[in-house]
């Protein structure tokens, strides 16, 4: 353990912060897990509404210094990419 006052403190901010990664990160990976679900169901009117809060989330993580900027546009890119394939989806004729 530390004795000094400023690794005391130090050690008081790591444990406050971890816990607010911590949260933070869940929240992500709940609203990941939440689009993904919707994308697999196929579910067109949902779909919508969770790639918006997906988003948002991703954005803020990167605010938040969860994740890196290029890594959020990444995930972005890639949901995008699979939500157009299944709202867009080819008519079989």
């Amino acid at each position: 353990m530390a004795n000094h006052v400023s690794s005391l403190k130090r050690a008081r901010q790591t444990v406050t912060k971890t816990a607010a990664n911590r949260a933070n990160k869940s929240k992500l990976r709940g609203t990941l897990r939440s689009l993904r679900e919707a994308i697999a169901a196929g579910d067109k009117t949902t779909l919508a509404a969770a790639y918006s809060s997906t988003v948002s989330v991703l954005d803020k993580s990167v605010q938040k210094g969860v994740l890196h900027k290029n890594t959020a546009s990444r995930y972005k890119a890639r949901l995008n990419a699979r939500v157009k394939a299944v709202v867009v989806a080819p008519k079989a004729a």
